[in-house]
């Protein structure tokens, strides 16, 4: 199943675009959001240097229905707000994707990362352009399970590697030793573990 990374650009008319792009240096890390109704309440943290100045210009916007404050400190605040205008939100509903958070927004644009099928990407992204949303893809990458990436005669000598101590260090196990408890020649070994070794890596600098 494919992860997307997308950096959505907010309509500028949107409170949240508004407010973040009037604050370029603030963060705005949402880390719960759900609809209510005709809104969408959800809690924000908020960091920037001029803390007192955004919150106002938040509390100062006709689309934020409520807002309170949860706690603060000088540079940082917990904020509990609703909103008639939930358009992000709006878009994962109707595209039955649900949200990863937290995602940080900052000068007007949102950055989120995505997990589903690609019908649901599909549907998220139309839905997106749908809601006046312009976005750009940073990455998709096809996330894969150790069960697809290794056969299971990999795996197996693997998983012996491990166990009998081949990969500790130091060694609690030659190659040889591995080899005669698995009951394979040591070259087949050595060459099973390189391949398995490759693939591993090769996995994890593509991720």
């Amino acid at each position: 199943m494919p992860t997307a990374k997308l950096h959505i650009t907010l309509p500028d008319d949107v409170w949240i675009s508004e407010v973040s792009s009037e604050f370029p240096d603030a963060e705005f890390r949402v880390l719960a959001a759900f609809p209510a109704e005709e809104t969408g309440v959800g809690l924000l943290e908020i960091t920037s240097p001029d803390l007192p100045t955004v919150v106002g210009a938040m509390d100062d916007r006709e689309d934020i229905v409520r807002l309170d404050l949860q706690q603060a400190s000088e540079e940082s605040a917990l904020v509990e707000f609703e909103t008639d205008s939930p358009l992000l939100l709006f878009s994962v509903q109707e595209s039955g994707l649900p949200l990863e958070l937290p995602f940080a927004i900052e000068d007007g644009v949102a950055e989120v990362e995505i997990t589903a099928s690609r019908d649901r990407l599909s549907a998220f992204t139309a839905q997106l352009e749908a809601f006046g949303m312009s976005f750009e893809v940073e990455y998709v990458r096809e996330m894969r399970n150790s069960e697809s990436l290794l056969t299971d005669r990999q795996r197996e000598l693997l998983n012996a590697a491990v166990e009998e101590g081949y990969y500790d260090t130091p060694r609690e196990c030659s190659l040889t030793e591995l080899a005669e408890q698995a009951d394979v020649a040591k070259s087949t070994a050595s060459e099973t573990l390189h391949r398995v070794e490759e693939k591993i890596v090769k996995e994890y600098c593509s991720g």
